[in-house]
């Protein structure tokens, strides 16, 4: 089978069978890049690797209760290859804490009262300075 060499900002590279990429950041794992050529692929990864690193920053600067980023590829319904990007944070419910966002009650998902507006224009500017910086680093 053919393999693909593959490494992210100063991690060791590792080889992969093809259509694989390696983990980012020094995580294990390996995430599938379906439909996509090889090369579409690593620019994919790369790019979800730099707005998870962006939001990460903006929310670390934003919320002392910021705790992690987590990046899910699910590929379940929508035929196309996307990321969904969730940021973490303490004062999230304890028991939802451990489990992934798509986990919380249904409800949550419809009311008003957590959907995205004005309140949030500092966090997408936050996170579009950070974009611009990690953009003028590579």
């Amino acid at each position: 089978a053919a393999t693909v060499d593959v490494g992210f900002r100063g991690d060791r590279g590792c080889s992969v069978p093809a259509g694989l990429l390696g983990s980012a950041r020094g995580r294990t794992g390996c995430a599938a890049a379906v439909g996509s050529a090889e090369v579409e692929a690593v620019s994919f990864l790369s790019d979800m690797e730099r707005l998870g690193e962006a939001v990460e920053r903006a929310c670390r600067r934003l919320d002392p209760a910021f705790r992690r980023v987590n990046l899910e590829i699910l590929g379940n319904t929508d035929p196309f290859l996307h990321v969904h990007v969730w940021p973490r944070f303490d004062w999230e419910p304890a028991d939802m804490a451990g489990v992934p966002v798509w986990l919380y009650p249904r409800e949550r998902w419809s009311d008003e009262q957590f959907g995205l507006g004005p309140q949030h224009d500092v966090l997408r500017d936050a996170i579009s300075s950070e974009l611009d910086r990690l953009g003028s680093m590579t």
